[in-house]
């Protein structure tokens, strides 16, 4: 297809992909809107079924205005895009992707000219003792629940990790009449005090994490800071969970728990399109290389939002107009310069908050040191934190993907989407080595599972 011609791609209709759309559309262009959920939002802004019949307010709470705008903003463009919900890409082979769409599991190459790749993020996931119980949830599972099934994980419930996710799932939990028995930070107050300044560029943004924790301890939830948890209880399923307070063991009884560390960029897309990565500190993950405009270092491949480093919604939103202007730019089309550079003054401007967010929530680098040999790392393939030990020491593994060769950690059906983060610290850890030197794994088609035998299925075809 001519690059002039071929309508542009848009992977992922969440605050990016819904922009980058708009954008596109307002230039006269059809784009392809690819997108795994059934209905455009993303996860912040996922919506509910139709027949639930909540309130904007009950569901999205202070980002209710925000959510209300976006998804007007897609219903208004729907006719003018080629939406294709429910709609998985497991894979890219040069300038086509492979598209797994359900219900009716038919596969299908989709060629694209230009790509943007909104994918977004996940929970960052370090596993504990019984993490594999029946009732023990990530974070944003816990939320999915909440939001598109109306229900809660369980009567009791233990949120637990770091980061302002944490809060907020917290706080739309215990608003929705759930009995939040308690929420574990591994932050200390200390750190979430030292960041307020570096957090302060963004006002409105404080106050409401503010709020959220002033909301719940009002409400008589118990916040404890700076815990090590320590495992989940039970045999069948969770009855309670043990953490250390800095003093000794604590114990708590719950029928449920979610947990996670903050977010991930979902970058295994981006991978097969041969993008180059870098090591990211702030978020202590190798990320595909972008510049300002959202260009990645393959010509005609756009990254936009969480999928490209973790910066929030309304940085997604504002990423995805950027990265549309981008690409009609490279058409060679007008577009108008005054508010691209405004898009990227404000991106530019959420790096210190970014920061600070790091600084208040950050990550437990000494995790791997107290994970017990026996801990399942990938469930997957039942890979352990001791295998992993093992396996460096009879073999000097230092690398990620070499690790993986040898123990099959990140060889499962989620390809090291749930494991790689953990995988990566014990590496580090059991070498001696600063946890960007030890690498990343590599994206692997399927990047999420599929039916095998679509795979071949999918050969010869395309849009």
């Amino acid at each position: 297809m001519n690059g002039d011609t071929a309508p542009p791609v848009i992977v992922g209709a969440g605050p990016a992909g819904v922009r980058a759309a708009q954008t596109l559309v307002a230039h006269g262009l059809r784009p392809v809107l690819i997108d795994e959920a059934a209905r455009a939002g993303g996860q912040i802004y996922r919506r509910q079924p139709p027949q639930f019949g909540r309130s904007s307010r009950t569901l999205y709470g202070f980002e209710s205005g925000r959510a209300d705008a976006l998804h007007q903003s897609f219903d208004a463009l729907n006719a003018q895009v080629d939406y294709r919900p429910d709609s998985l890409v497991w894979n890219a082979q040069g300038d086509q992707l492979d598209v797994l769409h359900g219900p009716s599991q038919r596969t299908q190459r989709v060629a694209f000219a230009q790509l943007i790749v909104a994918t977004g993020a996940t929970d960052r996931v370090l596993p504990m003792p019984g993490w594999t119980l029946p009732g023990v949830y990530t974070l944003g599972g816990a939320q999915v629940a909440l939001k598109f099934q109306g229900c809660a994980i369980g009567e009791r419930v233990v949120l637990m990790g770091t980061g302002p996710l944490l809060y907020l799932v917290a706080y739309q939990y215990a608003k929705a009449g759930a009995k939040v028995v308690a929420v574990l930070d591994t932050a200390r107050l200390a750190d979430q005090v030292a960041a307020l300044p570096a957090m302060s560029s963004q006002p409105a943004v404080l106050l409401k994490g503010l709020y959220y924790v002033g909301w719940l301890r009002a409400h008589g939830v118990p916040i404890h800071g700076g815990v090590r948890p320590l495992r989940v209880l039970g045999d069948e399923r969770v009855r309670g969970v043990a953490w250390h307070d800095g003093q000794g063991e604590r114990t708590l009884e719950c029928d449920a728990v979610g947990f996670g560390y903050a977010l991930r960029s979902e970058t295994q897309l981006a991978d097969l399109l041969g993008c180059r990565f870098a090591y990211a500190a702030p978020h202590r993950a190798h990320l595909p290389e972008r510049d300002a405009a959202g260009r990645s270092s393959v010509a005609g491949i756009y990254l936009a939002g969480d999928g490209a480093g973790i910066m929030g919604a309304d940085a997604a939103e504002w990423a995805g107009e950027r990265a549309a202007f981008a690409l009609l730019a490279d058409r060679g089309m007008a577009i108008d310069v005054a508010r691209a550079q405004s898009l990227e003054q404000k991106l530019a401007r959420l790096v210190g908050f970014r920061g600070g967010l790091e600084r208040a929530f950050p990550f437990p680098a000494d995790w791997a040191a107290h994970a017990p040999d026996e801990l399942v790392v990938c469930r997957c393939e039942n890979v352990t934190a001791g295998t992993l030990r093992q396996t460096v020491r009879e073999t000097g593994a230092d690398e990620m993907n070499r690790l993986k060769a040898l123990c099959r950690v990140g060889m499962g059906r989620c390809q090291g989407r749930m494991c790689g983060v953990a995988a990566a610290e014990v590496l580090a850890h059991c070498t001696g080595q600063p946890v960007q030197q030890v690498g990343r794994l590599r994206g692997q088609a399927p990047i999420k599972p599929i039916p095998m035998q679509l795979v071949a299925a999918s050969e010869g075809m395309s849009s």
